[in-house]
């Protein structure tokens, strides 16, 4: 999809705190290595996460924020074992109906149109 679209996409949509707390916990995935989305639809969703940076959250701090930063530029084995930890605890602060109601939204508002069908469960 692209960075200008996904930003374009996020600009047209309001997206809650619930939901900006939904994009960090799908990045901690991608970047722990449990994320089970294609890769297109990996990409699509680190773009999301870029394009709601500074949106406040309802559970995630800026740290979490930094770690992923930090995480993204080069993970050490002992950064990777502090993101395992932050992913473990963004799956318990999120129910589970919250996560897939925030995946059925950005689907059927279109944030994957477009792109090749691939078998997902993040």
């Amino acid at each position: 999809m692209g960075a200008a679209p996904v930003a374009a996409w996020v600009a047209v949509h309001s997206l809650t705190a619930s939901d900006v707390d939904c994009a960090t916990a799908v990045m901690l995935k991608i970047l722990d290595g449990k994320c089970k989305m294609g890769g297109v639809e990996k990409a699509v969703m680190a773009e999301l996460y870029d394009a709601l940076e500074g949106r406040p959250g309802q559970r995630f701090d800026d740290s979490f924020h930094a770690l992923i930063a930090s995480a993204r530029r080069q993970a050490d084995e002992a950064l990777k074992n502090v993101i395992y930890e932050k992913r473990v605890l963004a799956e318990t602060a999120i129910s589970r109906p919250v996560m897939k109601a925030f995946k059925a939204m950005i689907r059927a508002e279109g944030l994957f149109a477009g792109l090749p069908a691939e078998e997902e469960t993040a």
